[in-house]
């Protein structure tokens, strides 16, 4: 039977989890910059000619992407159909791979 892991001792002086009920991050994710998605939308709502910058874009991206940009494709195309599903394979030889649990406590 295997040994249950030992918990080691911090290997850096001072370097602490924080006290119980303590945020590590007290002041929380800064804010985004205010009106910026209302900025946003109203230049990309902007006409020119009769054609929205919007648009505008999509065809300088569309253009990017026949001339062999293939990150342009990509984006057009994640953007068009959603990213492909990535699979991952977690067997060995043939067989199904298991990994040991060891909880805390070592039970």
């Amino acid at each position: 039977m295997k040994k249950a892991a030992t918990k080691q001792p911090n290997p850096i002086k001072g370097n602490t989890p924080w006290p119980k009920g303590q945020s590590g991050n007290p002041k929380g994710r800064p804010p985004k910059l205010p009106g910026l998605d209302l900025l946003l939308a109203s230049v990309m709502g902007e006409e020119e000619n009769g054609v929205s910058a919007a648009e505008t874009v999509l065809r300088a991206m569309l253009a990017k992407a026949a001339g062999g940009d293939v990150r342009a494709a990509e984006v057009l195309l994640d953007r068009a159909y959603g990213k492909a599903a990535q699979t991952l394979d977690v067997t060995s030889a043939g067989q199904a791979i298991t990994p040991p649990i060891v909880w805390s406590d070592g039970k």
